[in-house]
């Protein structure tokens, strides 16, 4: 669409198992040269469009196409797997590829989605992080991996009020902290996923993943997304959690993980295996949002 003589701006929203997108295209059009403060704007569900993430198309030099994130609150993040399984959506609908697999570069790395067809799309996740260090997370030594380390939290931010949570952490490109509860449902997700979120254990903060274990083959999470607040769905953080659950031996290297918004299917064959995930993605509609005097476009 690009931005027209009445100065506005085309998107299209997506989502991905419920966690929703703005998708703007940094190929066609001319953006806002403050993309952080202009995701800020479109992202607010009152007064903007509405959306989980900002998703940017840009062209690069060492994949076909290159994903920029730009969270809720304007700062950019590493990687969104709902969000790439839209963006590959995108592309292909809007003309820009026909292939049935391409290679997407984002802030961690060449992400391969691949075509499954009926709207959805397997993305090859490549190998978990498991090293404290480069998590990141203070949390355990060497090599790792993190599984079921105490965290001291505020007492009242604990169900039992012991001001202790056990936890595990990968990453999956960005980091994630995964806590098993007895019930999802009633687990405190606001209150103590912005409290671990910030928490000095996480030095780039963290996305926590809350999970109710319910069968070897199936797994219910919600998710509290740093820089965002909980969303429906998180496609990493759904890797993250398969991938510290099948370490701990209580599910088997094929689980279905049952979000608020819609179900991911995430296989890792062994310990040394690229973690691949299954999942639907949707264009819900196309529009123009008007820019404002002061958001001057790239130059």
């Amino acid at each position: 669409m690009g931005v027209d003589a009445k100065g506005t701006l085309g998107f299209t929203k997506m989502h991905g198992a419920g966690n929703d997108f703005v998708v703007l295209d940094g190929i066609r059009d001319r953006l806002p040269a403050d993309l952080g403060a202009f995701s800020r704007r479109i992202a607010d569900r009152h007064f903007g469009i509405g959306c989980d993430q900002v998703l940017v198309v840009r062209e690069s030099g060492e994949a076909d196409f290159r994903m920029q994130i730009f969270n809720l609150d304007g700062s950019q993040v590493e990687m969104c797997a709902n969000g790439i399984r839209a963006f590959f959506k995108y592309l292909r609908d809007h003309g820009h590829t026909s292939r049935d697999e391409i290679g997407v570069e984002t802030l961690s790395g060449v992400v391969r989605p691949r075509w499954a067809g009926h709207d959805n799309v397997t993305v090859d996740m490549a190998r978990p992080i498991l090293a404290p260090a480069k998590i990141p997370t203070t949390l355990g030594s060497g090599e790792g991996p993190v599984l079921d380390m105490t965290l001291e939290v505020p007492k009242e931010l604990t169900p039992d009020g012991s001001g202790r949570v056990v936890l595990c952490a990968a990453s999956m490109g960005n980091p994630h902290a995964v806590i098993e509860v007895p019930d999802v449902n009633t687990a405190p997700v606001s209150a103590l996923g912005a409290y671990i979120e910030h928490s000095d254990a996480f030095p780039n903060r963290v996305n926590v993943e809350f999970i109710q274990v319910l069968a070897r083959d199936r797994i219910r999470q919600r998710t509290w997304e740093r820089g965002t607040g909980e969303t429906l769905a998180c496609g990493s953080g759904a890797c993250a959690v398969a991938v510290t659950s099948m370490l701990r031996d209580v599910v088997d290297r094929r689980v279905t993980i049952e979000l608020r918004g819609g179900e991911l299917e995430i296989a890792w064959a062994d310990n040394h295996a690229h973690v691949t995930m299954t999942g639907p993605a949707a264009e819900v509609w196309s529009g123009t949002i008007a820019l404002m005097p002061d958001e001057p476009l790239e130059g």
